[in-house]
Protein backbone atom coordinates (compact mmCIF):
# COMPACT_ATOMS: atom_id res chain seq x y z
CA UNK A 1 0.00 0.00 0.00
CA UNK A 2 1.30 3.96 -0.46
CA UNK A 3 3.11 5.35 2.41
CA UNK A 4 0.44 6.32 4.50
CA UNK A 5 -0.93 6.09 7.86
CA UNK A 6 -3.03 2.20 8.14
CA UNK A 7 -5.07 3.83 11.12
CA UNK A 8 -6.47 6.32 8.77
CA UNK A 9 -7.39 3.28 6.38
CA UNK A 10 -8.89 1.71 9.29
CA UNK A 11 -11.21 4.91 9.96
CA UNK A 12 -12.02 5.13 6.68
CA UNK A 13 -13.40 1.47 6.59
CA UNK A 14 -14.77 0.86 10.32
CA UNK A 15 -18.24 1.94 9.08
CA UNK A 16 -18.85 -0.27 7.11
CA UNK A 17 -17.40 -3.15 9.45
CA UNK A 18 -20.08 -4.96 11.50
CA UNK A 19 -19.81 -7.06 14.52
CA UNK A 20 -16.59 -9.16 15.20
CA UNK A 21 -14.81 -7.26 12.63
CA UNK A 22 -15.75 -3.24 13.83
CA UNK A 23 -14.55 -4.72 17.58
CA UNK A 24 -10.48 -5.67 15.87
CA UNK A 25 -10.63 -2.36 13.96
CA UNK A 26 -11.52 -0.53 17.06
CA UNK A 27 -9.26 -2.49 19.67
CA UNK A 28 -6.44 -1.41 16.85
CA UNK A 29 -7.03 2.44 17.00
CA UNK A 30 -7.82 2.25 20.54
CA UNK A 31 -4.01 1.66 20.69
CA UNK A 32 -2.11 1.17 18.14
CA UNK A 33 1.10 0.91 19.70
CA UNK A 34 0.11 -2.23 22.27
CA UNK A 35 -1.09 -3.95 19.27
CA UNK A 36 1.88 -4.05 17.51
CA UNK A 37 3.06 -6.37 20.83
CA UNK A 38 0.06 -8.57 20.25
CA UNK A 39 0.02 -12.02 17.93
CA UNK A 40 -3.18 -12.23 15.91
CA UNK A 41 -4.16 -14.88 18.59
CA UNK A 42 -3.71 -12.78 21.50
CA UNK A 43 -5.60 -9.53 19.75
CA UNK A 44 -7.93 -12.06 18.85
CA UNK A 45 -8.42 -12.79 22.67
CA UNK A 46 -8.50 -9.34 23.76
CA UNK A 47 -10.87 -8.24 21.04
CA UNK A 48 -13.37 -11.39 21.86
CA UNK A 49 -13.39 -12.93 18.76
CA UNK A 50 -10.67 -15.03 17.29
CA UNK A 51 -7.40 -15.37 15.17
CA UNK A 52 -9.44 -16.06 12.51
CA UNK A 53 -11.53 -12.95 13.05
CA UNK A 54 -8.20 -10.82 12.72
CA UNK A 55 -6.97 -12.39 9.80
CA UNK A 56 -10.35 -11.76 8.11
CA UNK A 57 -10.14 -7.85 9.00
CA UNK A 58 -6.60 -7.62 7.72
CA UNK A 59 -8.24 -8.98 4.55
CA UNK A 60 -11.15 -6.57 4.78
CA UNK A 61 -9.36 -3.11 5.01
CA UNK A 62 -7.56 -4.74 1.86
CA UNK A 63 -3.82 -6.15 3.34
CA UNK A 64 -2.39 -9.79 2.66
CA UNK A 65 -1.54 -10.52 6.18
CA UNK A 66 -1.46 -9.49 10.01
CA UNK A 67 1.53 -9.24 9.71
CA UNK A 68 1.30 -6.33 6.94
CA UNK A 69 -0.56 -4.97 9.39
CA UNK A 70 1.73 -4.79 11.78
CA UNK A 71 4.39 -3.69 9.74
CA UNK A 72 2.18 -1.14 8.96
CA UNK A 73 1.77 0.42 12.00
CA UNK A 74 5.26 0.18 13.15
CA UNK A 75 6.22 1.96 10.23
CA UNK A 76 3.33 4.70 10.60
CA UNK A 77 4.78 4.44 14.34
CA UNK A 78 8.56 5.45 12.91
CA UNK A 79 7.08 8.55 10.35
CA UNK A 80 5.39 10.23 13.67
CA UNK A 81 8.59 9.89 15.65
CA UNK A 82 10.71 11.66 12.96
CA UNK A 83 8.22 13.90 11.59
CA UNK A 84 7.32 17.10 12.49
CA UNK A 85 3.51 16.63 12.35
CA UNK A 86 3.47 13.11 13.74
CA UNK A 87 0.43 13.15 16.14
CA UNK A 88 3.16 11.60 19.40
CA UNK A 89 3.17 14.83 20.87
CA UNK A 90 0.04 16.48 19.96
CA UNK A 91 -2.31 13.81 20.42
CA UNK A 92 -5.48 13.07 18.63
CA UNK A 93 -8.34 15.38 20.66
CA UNK A 94 -8.67 18.83 21.98
CA UNK A 95 -10.35 19.47 24.79
CA UNK A 96 -12.01 22.28 26.40
CA UNK A 97 -9.45 22.64 29.12
CA UNK A 98 -6.53 22.83 26.71
CA UNK A 99 -4.45 26.31 26.00
CA UNK A 100 -4.26 28.19 23.03
CA UNK A 101 -0.75 26.99 22.40
CA UNK A 102 -1.79 23.06 22.67
CA UNK A 103 -4.60 24.13 19.69
CA UNK A 104 -2.38 26.03 17.10
CA UNK A 105 0.21 22.88 17.83
CA UNK A 106 -3.07 20.06 17.07
CA UNK A 107 -4.90 22.04 14.62
CA UNK A 108 -1.32 22.77 12.42
CA UNK A 109 -0.04 19.22 13.02
CA UNK A 110 -3.45 17.81 12.00
CA UNK A 111 -3.57 20.49 8.70
CA UNK A 112 0.43 19.35 7.89
CA UNK A 113 -0.90 15.44 8.20
CA UNK A 114 -3.51 15.50 6.10
CA UNK A 115 -1.74 17.36 3.03
CA UNK A 116 1.41 14.96 3.80
CA UNK A 117 -0.47 11.88 3.33
CA UNK A 118 -2.27 12.83 0.30
CA UNK A 119 0.90 13.93 -1.44
CA UNK A 120 2.09 10.43 0.09
CA UNK A 121 -1.05 8.29 -1.88
CA UNK A 122 -1.71 10.68 -4.60
CA UNK A 123 -2.05 8.19 -8.03
CA UNK A 124 0.01 10.65 -10.46
CA UNK A 125 -2.09 8.53 -13.56
CA UNK A 126 -5.44 9.05 -11.79
CA UNK A 127 -4.34 13.02 -11.86
CA UNK A 128 -3.34 13.00 -15.65
CA UNK A 129 -6.24 11.42 -16.84
CA UNK A 130 -8.53 14.24 -15.20
CA UNK A 131 -6.61 16.61 -16.00
CA UNK A 132 -6.39 15.86 -20.10
CA UNK A 133 -10.22 15.28 -19.86
CA UNK A 134 -10.64 18.67 -18.00
CA UNK A 135 -8.15 20.46 -20.71
CA UNK A 136 -10.17 19.04 -23.80
CA UNK A 137 -13.61 19.58 -22.28
CA UNK A 138 -16.65 21.12 -23.63
CA UNK A 139 -18.11 21.16 -20.53
CA UNK A 140 -17.05 20.81 -16.76
CA UNK A 141 -19.36 20.43 -14.10
CA UNK A 142 -18.35 19.97 -10.84
CA UNK A 143 -21.09 18.96 -7.52
CA UNK A 144 -20.47 19.54 -3.46
CA UNK A 145 -22.54 20.29 -0.64
CA UNK A 146 -22.32 21.65 2.48
CA UNK A 147 -18.63 21.61 2.76
CA UNK A 148 -17.79 20.17 -0.47
CA UNK A 149 -19.80 22.91 -1.41
CA UNK A 150 -17.38 25.38 -0.69
CA UNK A 151 -14.78 23.35 -2.59
CA UNK A 152 -16.74 23.53 -5.63
CA UNK A 153 -16.73 26.91 -5.65
CA UNK A 154 -13.10 27.57 -5.68
CA UNK A 155 -12.71 24.40 -8.40
CA UNK A 156 -15.25 26.61 -10.20
CA UNK A 157 -13.28 29.78 -9.31
CA UNK A 158 -9.76 28.43 -10.53
CA UNK A 159 -10.85 26.65 -13.41
CA UNK A 160 -12.92 29.01 -14.95
CA UNK A 161 -9.56 31.83 -14.86
CA UNK A 162 -7.91 30.04 -17.03
CA UNK A 163 -10.50 29.51 -19.76
CA UNK A 164 -12.62 26.46 -18.88
CA UNK A 165 -16.29 26.78 -19.19
CA UNK A 166 -17.10 25.08 -15.90
CA UNK A 167 -19.75 25.43 -13.23
CA UNK A 168 -20.18 24.61 -9.55
CA UNK A 169 -23.28 23.37 -8.56
CA UNK A 170 -23.97 23.22 -5.07
CA UNK A 171 -28.26 22.44 -5.26
CA UNK A 172 -28.74 18.72 -6.02
CA UNK A 173 -31.73 19.32 -8.60
CA UNK A 174 -29.46 22.43 -10.55
CA UNK A 175 -26.68 19.67 -10.34
CA UNK A 176 -28.77 16.80 -12.13
CA UNK A 177 -30.64 19.35 -14.56
CA UNK A 178 -27.02 20.14 -15.88
CA UNK A 179 -25.78 16.64 -15.66
CA UNK A 180 -28.74 15.48 -17.49
CA UNK A 181 -27.58 18.06 -20.31
CA UNK A 182 -23.74 16.91 -20.49
CA UNK A 183 -22.24 14.66 -23.66
CA UNK A 184 -19.18 12.55 -23.62
CA UNK A 185 -17.32 15.13 -24.56
CA UNK A 186 -17.94 16.57 -20.96
CA UNK A 187 -16.62 16.46 -17.58
CA UNK A 188 -18.52 15.64 -14.47
CA UNK A 189 -16.08 16.09 -10.96
CA UNK A 190 -18.09 14.99 -7.67
CA UNK A 191 -16.61 16.13 -4.30
CA UNK A 192 -17.70 14.52 -0.71
CA UNK A 193 -15.29 13.68 2.03
CA UNK A 194 -17.23 10.11 2.70
CA UNK A 195 -18.06 9.54 -0.80
CA UNK A 196 -21.93 8.78 0.56
CA UNK A 197 -23.61 11.97 -0.28
CA UNK A 198 -26.39 11.60 -1.98
CA UNK A 199 -26.85 14.55 -3.56
CA UNK A 200 -23.18 14.66 -5.17
CA UNK A 201 -23.83 11.06 -5.94
CA UNK A 202 -26.83 11.15 -8.15
CA UNK A 203 -26.23 13.85 -10.76
CA UNK A 204 -22.19 11.90 -11.10
CA UNK A 205 -24.01 8.65 -11.47
CA UNK A 206 -26.40 10.42 -14.01
CA UNK A 207 -23.13 12.04 -15.44
CA UNK A 208 -21.80 9.03 -16.22
CA UNK A 209 -25.05 7.86 -17.68
CA UNK A 210 -25.02 10.89 -20.26
CA UNK A 211 -21.36 9.59 -21.41
CA UNK A 212 -19.64 12.36 -19.37
CA UNK A 213 -15.98 11.32 -18.00
CA UNK A 214 -16.61 11.53 -14.12
CA UNK A 215 -14.00 12.15 -11.64
CA UNK A 216 -14.41 11.36 -7.62
CA UNK A 217 -12.44 13.27 -5.23
CA UNK A 218 -13.11 11.00 -1.90
CA UNK A 219 -11.63 9.94 0.84
CA UNK A 220 -12.99 6.76 0.53
CA UNK A 221 -11.95 5.04 -2.86
CA UNK A 222 -14.48 1.87 -2.22
CA UNK A 223 -17.35 4.52 -1.54
CA UNK A 224 -20.75 4.85 -3.99
CA UNK A 225 -19.09 8.44 -5.29
CA UNK A 226 -15.87 6.29 -6.24
CA UNK A 227 -17.83 3.65 -7.72
CA UNK A 228 -20.14 6.13 -10.12
CA UNK A 229 -16.42 7.63 -11.31
CA UNK A 230 -14.34 6.97 -14.25
CA UNK A 231 -11.16 8.24 -12.18
CA UNK A 232 -10.97 8.34 -8.70
CA UNK A 233 -8.64 10.89 -6.58
CA UNK A 234 -8.38 9.88 -2.79
CA UNK A 235 -7.66 12.74 -0.21
CA UNK A 236 -6.87 12.06 3.51
CA UNK A 237 -8.66 13.19 6.59
CA UNK A 238 -7.40 12.60 9.98
CA UNK A 239 -9.78 14.13 12.15
CA UNK A 240 -8.91 15.60 15.58
CA UNK A 241 -11.76 16.88 18.18
CA UNK A 242 -13.40 19.79 16.88
CA UNK A 243 -11.32 19.61 13.39
CA UNK A 244 -13.72 16.61 11.91
CA UNK A 245 -13.49 17.60 8.29
CA UNK A 246 -11.11 20.70 8.34
CA UNK A 247 -7.99 18.54 7.97
CA UNK A 248 -9.67 16.73 5.04
CA UNK A 249 -10.14 20.06 3.53
CA UNK A 250 -6.62 20.84 3.40
CA UNK A 251 -6.17 17.73 1.48
CA UNK A 252 -8.90 18.41 -1.06
CA UNK A 253 -7.59 21.78 -1.92
CA UNK A 254 -4.22 20.32 -2.52
CA UNK A 255 -5.90 17.74 -5.13
CA UNK A 256 -7.94 20.34 -6.34
CA UNK A 257 -4.34 22.70 -6.90
CA UNK A 258 -2.84 20.03 -8.89
CA UNK A 259 -5.33 19.13 -11.28
CA UNK A 260 -5.64 22.98 -11.80
CA UNK A 261 -1.67 23.07 -12.82
CA UNK A 262 -1.76 20.48 -14.61
CA UNK A 263 -5.35 21.76 -16.56
CA UNK A 264 -2.94 25.46 -17.21
CA UNK A 265 0.17 23.29 -18.36
CA UNK A 266 -2.02 21.06 -20.78
CA UNK A 267 -3.52 24.25 -22.12
CA UNK A 268 -0.66 26.80 -21.71
CA UNK A 269 -1.98 28.98 -24.55
CA UNK A 270 -5.63 29.24 -23.28
CA UNK A 271 -4.78 29.30 -20.05
CA UNK A 272 -2.19 32.27 -20.45
CA UNK A 273 -4.49 34.49 -22.66
CA UNK A 274 -7.21 34.12 -20.04
CA UNK A 275 -4.88 34.91 -17.19
CA UNK A 276 -3.62 37.82 -19.36
CA UNK A 277 -7.03 39.22 -19.40
CA UNK A 278 -7.94 39.13 -16.44
CA UNK A 279 -4.74 40.10 -14.28
CA UNK A 280 -5.50 43.56 -14.31
CA UNK A 281 -9.23 43.18 -12.15
CA UNK A 282 -7.59 42.49 -8.95
CA UNK A 283 -5.37 45.83 -9.14
CA UNK A 284 -7.70 48.22 -9.68
CA UNK A 285 -10.97 47.05 -7.18
CA UNK A 286 -7.36 47.40 -4.56
CA UNK A 287 -8.35 50.42 -2.12
CA UNK A 288 -5.79 52.50 -1.94
CA UNK A 289 -4.83 54.10 1.33
CA UNK A 290 -4.64 57.36 2.36
CA UNK A 291 -2.24 59.58 3.41
CA UNK A 292 -1.72 60.68 7.05
CA UNK A 293 -2.59 64.51 7.26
Amino acid sequence: MPPTDVTALIRTELPRLAGSLRKVGELILEDPAAVTQCSAAELGRRTGTSQATVTRFCRAIGLDSYQHLLIELAQERGRGQVSDWGTAETGPDISPDDSLERVVQVVGSTDLRAVQQTIDRIDLDAVERAAQAAARARRIDVYGVGGSGAVAQETETRLFRIGCAVRGWTEVHAAATSAALLTPADVAIGISHSGATRETVEPLELAKERGATTVAITSDPRSPLAKAADIRLVSTAPETGFLTGLGGRHSVLVLIDCLYVRVAQLSYQRASASLALTDHIAAQHAVKSRRAR
